[in-house]
């Protein structure tokens, strides 16, 4: 079987306020508990309005203390922000509250445009092209091994999981040669979708922590009882996307909107099928059978759903619906 799992951008709704996003966020992850996820994640993000997982370590630590057995992590954590050293104390902490429950993905993306990485500071001096030597490092730390000269307290020694994350060839080649599991963003960032599995499957070196490959590529669902309630939910996001590609910056959560791809043109719509190609819109029937076909063109060993729903009681429901197709499947 296929495993699945959860990201979740705690979406600040048009209307509604930090302090709802977070309290929903706790909320929808006993959810996920409850219907058999394997994982659930927040992602780094920041200066963006919509969003409320920029303090990803908090949230990470809120969310965990509200549940019980899912394992809680980052999806991911932006090393280009951050001293290698700051991370292994932020998650060797969280370790140390949910010991064996921590995933740590990592991403060499900044997660915010110049102006905000230059205020986070590390910006300034950070580059992505570190972030190999980064994550070495960050290892070491866990590791306890010596290498770096300086000890990780909390974080030496903690049993934290770490995954490379990425949407191009650089994150799939390097969890390839570190023998580690690697999470695609095909849920916002398909286009080399297939070249990434390939090159990860055929380049995995074994590790002490992986013996073969583990691929979890993200997807979109939005399920509901009908198709054409499903579609009509799917708008909150679709109008997100095209205001990150319009005017570029992110936007609270919008309500949903009868009718919004029809208002939308050619050149919209295309966009729209391109960058939303990893996902499934429509009842439970439908739903299942799109998860069937990504997985068996994909071959995914698990599936990281997002679901952005501007309802929240419907953002349930269509998880409810997606962990049922998963286990018909």
């Amino acid at each position: 079987m296929t495993a699945y799992s959860l990201l979740d951008l705690v979406p600040i709704v048009q209307g509604g306020s930090a302090a709802q996003a977070l309290a929903n966020a706790a909320d929808l992850a006993r959810h996920a508990e409850s219907l058999g996820f394997t994982r659930y994640w927040v992602a780094e993000h920041h200066g963006m309005e919509g969003i409320a997982s920029a303090a990803t370590a908090v949230v990470i630590a809120h969310v965990g203390a509200a549940t019980a057995t899912i394992r809680v992590g980052a999806g991911g954590i932006m090393l280009p922000n951050h001293s290698p050293l700051q991370v292994a104390e932020a998650f060797g902490t969280l370790d140390a509250l949910f010991p064996g429950r921590v995933d740590l993905g990592l991403g060499r993306a900044p997660g915010s445009d110049q102006r905000v990485a230059a205020a986070i500071r590390r910006g300034l001096g950070g580059d992505g092209n570190e972030f190999p030597q980064d994550v070495l490092e960050l290892q070491s730390y866990f590791a306890d091994d010596g290498r770096t000269g300086v000890r990780a307290t909390p974080g030496a020694g903690a049993d934290v999981r770490l995954w490379i994350l990425g949407s191009s060839l650089f994150g799939a080649q390097l969890a390839a040669a570190l023998g580690l599991p690697y999470a695609f963003a095909s849920h916002f960032a398909p286009g080399l979708l297939d070249e990434a599995i390939e090159l990860y499957r055929r380049n995995f070196q074994p590790s002490a922590v992986l013996d073969a490959p583990h691929l979890m590529l993200g997807f979109n669902v939005f399920a509901a009882e009908e198709d054409e309630e499903a579609e009509y939910l799917a708008t909150s996001q679709q109008q997100a996307f095209v205001a990150i590609r319009t005017i570029g910056r992110g936007i609270q959560l919008p309500p949903p909107v009868h009718g919004y791809r029809e208002s939308l043109g050619p050149h919209g719509n295309a966009m729209l099928d391109q960058v939303l190609s990893a996902s499934a819109i429509g009842g439970p029937a439908k739903v299942r059978d799109q998860l069937a076909a990504f997985i068996a063109r994909t071959g995914a060993d698990e599936l990281m759903f997002t679901s952005a729903m501007f309802d929240h009681i419907a953002r349930k429901k269509s998880l409810t619906i997606a962990a049922e197709a998963m286990r018909a499947l």
